[in-house]
């Protein structure tokens, strides 16, 4: 049983962690877009430490922008400052998101573990958008419907079912720097 004085410190939290959220959220507006084209997805993830830590890879791996379906309020300390830096688009659904997406000319990826097309066998567009689904939910929407977003697929070889989505945003993050720009991220 949790003690009423362990109760009220979780509160404090909670509401210091909002706090920060909404002044990030403002200091948000004034971010750039990374030097490179590609674009994360964030398809209903939960507010825990994932979408912070995606903002936080992005900035180092220099994406465009970061879209975000559905979500609610997170706590962007994990984030080390990245929520200030990466540009953060949000939409009420994926249908909005996928519009906005198709006009600026984007090829649309979803990271399935179920799928055939692996990762490093495909060759990805300079302009590239990668949809991330819930960590146990999968996509808010029908892959039925939307035909044309293509599934990648990260290959692994233990009993894991999947990874985790923090650690599958990074691997294709540097999968696309690795095609657009050599090796690494350091290369010219």
């Amino acid at each position: 049983m949790v003690s009423r004085q362990e109760r009220k410190k979780r509160r404090q939290r909670h509401k210091n962690a909002m706090q920060r959220y909404t002044r990030e959220r403002q200091r948000n507006k004034l971010a750039t877009p990374g030097p490179n084209a590609f674009i994360l997805v964030l398809d209903h993830l939960k507010a825990g430490f994932n979408i912070p830590k995606l903002f936080r890879s992005a900035e180092a791996f220099g994406a465009r922008e970061i879209h975000l379906i559905n979500s609610e309020p997170f706590d962007p300390a994990p984030a080390k400052g990245a929520f200030r830096k990466v540009p953060a688009r949000f939409h009420d659904t994926f249908r909005e998101c996928y519009q906005d997406l198709q006009q600026h000319g984007y090829t649309l990826f979803r990271l399935e573990a179920s799928c055939e097309n692996v990762l490093y066998h495909t060759m990805l567009p300079d302009k590239s958008a990668f949809i991330l689904g819930n960590e146990g939910l999968g996509f808010s929407f029908n892959p039925d419907d939307y035909p044309d977003i293509r599934c990648l697929n990260i290959p692994h070889h233990g009993k894991m079912e999947s990874l985790n989505v923090s650690v599958a945003g990074s691997i294709v993050m540097y999968e696309y720097l690795r095609q657009h720009h050599g090796d690494t991220p350091d290369s010219p």
